[in-house]
This record gives C-alpha cells, sequence and structure tokens, in this order.
C-alpha cells in the first residue's frame, strides 16, 4: 500500500468538535459529514481535499467527545491516512475500526508541511517525504488491525469473515 499524497497539516489537540462540528451531527451520511469536515478550522478544507491526501496533527489528535462521526467524516472526505505525534484513545479506536489509518511518527510530523507530497507504506511502516527526500519509519500495524485496514473496518471485515463461513453467524443462542 504505497501511494504519494499531498499532505494537510493541522495542529496540536484538535478536538471532535474542530473535525466535525455538533450542530451537523443530525446525519450520519457519510458525504454529509465530509462536506462539513475540519470546517472549524479551515472552512475551505472540504472543499480542496483530494482522495488520498493525508492529514498531518500534533499532540492528541482527536480529543473531545467520543464521537464515531469525526473519523467517519475525515475518511469520507478522502483522507487516505492521519499521521500525527498521538491521538486521543477513543478517536484511535473509532480511526481502526471505521477502517482510517491512523499512524504514530512524530518524526514524520516534525518535518511537515502542507503542501508535501509523501508516501505511506503501511505493510513496512515508512513515511516517505517526497518534497524533503526523506524517510521516517513507525511502528507497523499488527496482523490483525491490517485485516481490519484491509477490509475497509471492523464491520466490514466482520461481514466479509461471516460470509466466507470463517465466523458462523448464531441467532437466538443457537
Amino acid at each position: 500500500m504505497t501511494e504519494t499524497r499531498r499532505v494537510w497539516l493541522f495542529g496540536d489537540h484538535v478536538d471532535t468538535d474542530a473535525i466535525i462540528p455538533a450542530c451537523h451531527l443530525y446525519s450520519s451520511d457519510p458525504a454529509q459529514l465530509a462536506s462539513h469536515c475540519m470546517e472549524g478550522i479551515d472552512a475551505g478544507f472540504a472543499s480542496a481535499v483530494q482522495p488520498g491526501d493525508v492529514m498531518v496533527a500534533g499532540d492528541n489528535f482527536g480529543c473531545g467527545s467520543s464521537r464515531e462521526h469525526a473519523p467517519l467524516a475525515i475518511k469520507a472526505a478522502g483522507i487516505r491516512y492521519v499521521v500525527a505525534n498521538g491521538f486521543a484513545r477513543i478517536f484511535y479506536r473509532n480511526a481502526i475500526n471505521i477502517g482510517l489509518p491512523v499512524i504514530v511518527c512524530p518524526e514524520a510530523v516534525a518535518a511537515a508541511a502542507a503542501g508535501q507530497r509523501w508516501e505511506v507504506d503501511l505493510e513496512s511502516g515508512v513515511v516517505r517525504n517526497l518534497t524533503l527526500d526523506t524517510q521516517t519509519v513507525f511502528e507497523p500495524f499488527p496482523p490483525f488491525m491490517m485485516e481490519l485496514l484491509r477490509a475497509g473496518g471492523l464491520t466490514a471485515h466482520t461481514r466479509n469473515r461471516i460470509e466466507a463461513g470463517d465466523l458462523p453467524l448464531r441467532r437466538n443462542g443457537t
């Protein structure tokens, strides 16, 4: 999974209300959420982001409420990866559960600037900053998390396993 992507840079302590303001939580439609993604910080983000771009942030990204809408809005907006110094715990779990790769890589963040071109290789755990001609290593995801990400999230992974007969569907306690 190596792809060249454009960087969008955000700061520390970006909370879920900045990612998707509470006034837009009347919907769980991904396209509707995407149209308001990051509007609390960058009003032009949703209309300018391109599919596959990379979001880069500082410390404690996704802090605040535990709303699942925040990583869903980011993914639906077209962001392929979020790279940060660190993530709020519940945001991190929600992101993985919906199939949005969230990568802790402070060294890459330290050299990041908006508009740079990056390649991210989830399999080997490498971020290549093509603009600066540098590369940074991060801890690759364990195999079970890579399965979830490849499938598109926990729900899709579970559905695939049921359909393949790997996970029997039980009803009424049987």
